[in-house]
Formats: structure tokens, sequence, C-alpha cells
């Protein structure tokens, strides 16, 4: 558990200036943030994913929806939901295609993925397939804004320093998918992770929740580095929606 965690109930931050109070009532707010936004998004959104599910069954069939299991905060499983982009049986097929793996470290991702359906690819490519994971915010199991949820396996191989990404609730969105959404290190998703539980503010939260569209739009359509927004130093950039190791 990080700072995020333990001070909340020390009742003092890195620099041992802010008061518990402060900083219960600085987490009360990111939930409060979280419930509003992710509402509204839900509401404002759901005619589009009405649509994307029906793309899905009719191109794909069923499921719709897929179901993953992540590690979350405090080290706890839940299920993390996605439109379904991937043909059925695919996390079975990942030991097949181990050797086309370009990351380092335990993530795995491949380019121009077998698995990936023609409907899935345009979805990924939009990061429209993780719009279900607003279901998860409401319900608590994740945040708009923190690292994103790691695979169990994943978690086991894990160095004891990155386990400080537990400390906050995992996110939506963050300062990995910008910066290292193209990087094959894994020592760079260690860096932005490790910056984000340490540098933690509801500013920069917002700052990334603001932020986060125009990277989308970015990736989806040139595929380059997105530009820094007011606020967020080259060491702080914000991030679109990441691309899973499986669907």
């Amino acid at each position: 558990m990080g700072w995020w965690g333990m001070n909340a109930e020390r009742g003092a931050e890195p620099n041992g200036t802010r008061s518990a109070l402060g900083l219960r009532m600085r987490v009360a707010l990111k939930r409060l943030i979280d419930i509003v936004v992710a509402g509204v998004l839900l509401l404002l959104l759901l005619p589009l994913m009405v649509l994307i599910a029906l793309a899905v069954l009719i191109r794909s069939g069923r499921p719709i929806l897929f179901r993953q299991i992540r590690v979350g905060r405090y080290g706890k499983h839940f299920q993390m939901l996605k439109f379904r982009t991937m043909s059925v049986g695919a996390e079975a097929q990942m030991a097949e295609l181990a050797q086309d793996n370009v990351r380092t470290g335990p993530l795995f991702k491949i380019n121009n993925d077998p698995r990936v359906t023609p409907v899935g690819r345009v979805l990924r490519r939009a990061s429209l397939d993780e719009l279900p994971q607003l279901f998860n915010v409401l319900a608590g199991t994740m945040s708009l804004v923190g690292p994103r949820p790691a695979l169990p396996d994943e978690v086991d191989e894990f160095p004891a320093s990155l386990r400080i990404r537990e400390s906050v609730p995992q996110g939506l969105t963050g300062l990995w998918q910008v910066v290292g959404r193209t990087d094959t290190e894994f020592a760079t998703y260690e860096e932005l992770d490790i910056r984000y539980v340490n540098t933690w503010t509801v500013r920069r939260d917002l700052l990334i929740m603001l932020r986060t569209p125009f990277a989308i739009v970015k990736h989806a359509f040139m595929h380059s580095p997105v530009d820094l927004p007011t606020g967020l130093s080259s060491s702080d950039s914000v991030t679109s929606l990441d691309g899973d190791r499986t669907d």
C-alpha cells in the first residue's frame, strides 16, 4: 500500500503538511467526481453503446460483453467490463502468440492481433470497447483516473515497488496510456504508475480527464504523441484508454 492509502489513515501526506481530514475530503471528492461524471457519460453515450452492442452481436455473436478478472485497489480482484473485440476463447491462444509479444516484462501486446474481430478493430482504435467500464466506475471497483487495472498473472510478476499502484483506485484513463501506450518498455509503465500515486491530486485528475478525449482522437486518426494540457509537465502526460493484453 502506498502513501495514498496509508496516509489517509495516518493523517499525513508525503510532505507531512496536510491533515488527514484534508486528504479524506479530497479522496471523497474524487469519488464524487467519479459518480457524477460516469453517470452523465452513461446517459449521454447510451445510444452509442446500444449501437455498439448490436454491431458486436450481428458481426460476432454472443457474448457482447467481455468480463475479465483484474486486480483493483488493495489487491482485490474484480470483473472488468469491455465490449468483446476478440474471437471467443482468445485468452486460450495467448501461449501460442507469446513469441510475437512486443512488450517487455510481464505485459502482453502484439501488433495486428489475429484474435481481434473486424468490429473489434474499429472499437479498439477509437477506445470505444472500454465504455462499459463506466459501470465499473459507478460500482466503485474503478475510478475515472488511475493506473490501468492489471491481470492477476501480471501482478504476480510485478516488482514490490510497483505494488504501490494498488493503493489507489484503478482507472479508466491515466498517465500510462499517452506516454506509454506505444512504449514497449515495462520500465516506463512502472515509472508512470508510481509517479501517479506519489503525485496524485484532484486537479491532476481533472486535467487528465479533460485531455483524454483529445488523446483518443489523436490515437484514432494519427497515432501520434499527444500534446500536454496546460498545467502538466512532460513527466505528467495525460492519457487515453489502453490496449489490453487480451480483450
